[in-house]
């Protein structure tokens, strides 16, 4: 049991580096800076955002690092589709 929680969990560090260094060729410093930043308020947001920038990355539709502001834009398109509504009934 504790051979398989160590394959495991060598295997997810190996993917988490594996994403850090694709989000360092595609992103700038200061967009990289922005998602870590906003990781600690809004982890699951950035988690969309990293798979959506790692896939286009991957599929060759990004062919240069992505600036602050083009991560700006992309935060605000994957958060306007992401809305929650908080329904609230009044007896």
């Amino acid at each position: 049991m504790a051979y398989y929680n160590n394959n495991e969990r060598a295997r997810e560090e190996e993917i988490r580096q594996m994403r850090e260094r694709a989000l360092r060729i595609l992103l700038t410093p200061e967009a990289r800076q922005r998602l870590n930043n906003l990781k600690m308020v809004r982890p699951e947001l950035v988690s969309s955002v990293e798979d959506y920038i790692i896939t286009m990355g991957s599929q060759g539709r990004i062919n240069r690092a992505l600036t602050d502001e083009e991560l700006k834009k992309i935060l605000l398109q994957i958060q306007s589709s992401r809305r929650d509504f908080k329904i609230n009934f009044r007896r």
